[in-house]
């Protein structure tokens, strides 16, 4: 990675309709996940709609949803990303039981983590992430 690239800013979406679990996210995920990557910008939402317009955007390199948003669940956000948006970032979900998992891979989430938030997994899962988009992205069409 190019010094330039490395201080560009990599853009995070955080998504749940509670501000106290986007809080835990950030800070289970930190500022920089991992050292070979650069700091983290987070973008937060708390609506079904604004994540779907913001996604359209182009610009988020991953995705962190919250699977017990109300009144639309980060796991039904997520299969209708992955179904709706071009190039869509890599999904990190967030899962409330360990048992919910089937419903994870049903949402095509790349990555999935349970309750309490473990914030040395949750930055490995979310360093990989980025790491995979780096390497992957699709140009602007």
């Amino acid at each position: 990675m190019s010094s330039t690239a490395a201080e560009t800013p990599m853009k995070v979406l955080v998504y749940s309709d509670d501000a106290n679990t986007r809080a835990q996210i950030r800070l289970a995920i930190g500022r920089r996940p991992a050292a070979d990557l650069p700091p983290v910008e987070y973008v937060e939402i708390a609506t079904q709609p604004a994540v779907v317009a913001r996604l359209d955007e182009g610009d988020i390199d991953v995705a962190v949803v919250d699977g017990e948003a109300q009144p639309a669940g980060g796991l039904g956000v997520c299969r209708q990303a992955k179904d709706e948006v071009y190039d869509c970032p890599p999904m990190l979900a967030i899962i409330a039981r360990r048992d919910d998992g089937w419903l994870a891979t049903w949402s095509r989430a790349d990555a999935v983590t349970a309750l309490p938030l473990d914030p040395m997994a949750v930055a490995r899962s979310v360093a990989d992430l980025l790491r995979h988009r780096a390497a992957n992205k699709l140009p602007v069409l």
